[in-house]
């Protein structure tokens, strides 16, 4: 495993790290916390020292499966949440102190922990970035002991360059992958300057970018790339990256063609965003241990060459751009 360092914190943080929604239990269809829990237990033993996690997967249960494992290793492990999307409704109104400080006490329970390593406002409304109170109630967290740093996740470019507007934000939580390209031609650069920790979700577009689904695929009910294609529940953003789904499987299809030899289409997929020195870590998602085990391997596979890292882009600009490059 290799390791960055984590903006202007002191930490450095596995490239790799373990994006805990899918073992929350309430967006990805059927889960077994004894195969969650294993598959943590095989990132750590692999090295991945970086794990996020957020309030609202499963109801805090994400949460509590993250302090079960982090009793067991003695190594030091940098635990991400996030806050905000309890609120119902979910108003830039509901994020103040009363509020914000209850999530924190309520994610410090869960998690076992007497202060918050990272937290980050969860994909706030747009006029969360224009409250700079907002900002100043996650200091007074911080000087109290609650959190030693906090960040946010965002669903634009455009808001995460309103985010490290604030002095201490310390990181921005972005969708970036194959089908996602604008973080790196309109926001790393920012981030690099201010010295910003980027944290990339969605790195397998829903597991399009996996190369394992068809046109006749079937999701659970219960399962995001069910039920919010279009944006239902939440941004659509979030599912399969916001590409039409055929779309996306004739792109892989294209993509596929580039896979280094002995690497599967999931694993080219993550070298790929690896190949951004302005990334501090990919959170893939894992409910089993052989799916740990191929993510956390990641780091270890030579760099992509510069054809195939042409021939990305070249996909994105004919197939992808338009949908997608203006909307996010």
């Amino acid at each position: 495993m290799q390791y960055r360092t984590f903006g202007r914190t002191a930490w450095n943080i596995s490239e790799m790290g373990f994006g805990a929604w899918a073992i929350g239990g309430d967006a990805w269809g059927s889960t077994d916390d004894s195969e969650a829990i294993a598959a943590l237990h095989r990132a750590i033993d692999l090295g991945v020292n970086f794990i996020d996690t957020a309030d609202v997967y499963g109801d805090g249960h994400s949460e509590q499966l993250i302090a079960q494992v982090r009793k067991a290793h003695q190594q030091d492990l940098i635990i991400a949440t996030k806050a905000g999307r309890r609120l119902n409704p979910h108003v830039a109104e509901g994020y103040n102190r009363a509020n914000l400080t209850a999530f924190v006490e309520r994610s410090l329970r869960n998690l076992a922990m007497d202060a918050l390593d990272l937290l980050q406002l969860h994909c706030p409304p747009s006029a969360v970035y224009d409250m700079p109170e907002v900002f100043g109630v996650l200091d007074d967290l911080v000087q109290q002991g609650k959190l030693r740093y906090y960040g946010v996740s965002v669903e634009t470019v455009e808001e995460a360059l309103k985010a490290i507007s604030y002095p201490n934000v310390q990181s921005i939580q972005i969708i970036f992958n194959m089908f996602r390209l604008k973080p790196a031609e309109q926001f790393f650069a920012a981030a690099r300057e201010r010295k910003v920790g980027i944290i990339v979700r969605v790195p397998l577009a829903s597991g399009l970018l996996a190369g394992k689904f068809r046109r006749d695929s079937q999701f659970a009910a219960t399962d995001h790339r069910s039920y919010n294609r279009h944006g239902e529940a939440f941004d659509q953003g979030e599912t399969f990256s916001g590409v039409d789904y055929e779309t996306g499987l004739a792109a892989v299809e294209e993509l596929r063609s580039f896979v280094p030899e002995g690497e599967s289409m999931s694993q080219f997929a993550l070298r790929w965003i690896l190949m951004y020195p302005e990334v501090s870590t990919v959170i893939a998602g894992s409910k089993n241990p052989q799916q740990a085990e191929q993510n956390s391997r990641v780091s270890s596979l030579p760099p992509l060459s510069k054809e195939a890292m042409q021939h990305v882009q070249a996909i994105y600009d004919a197939h992808i751009r338009s949908l997608v490059h203006d909307r996010w």
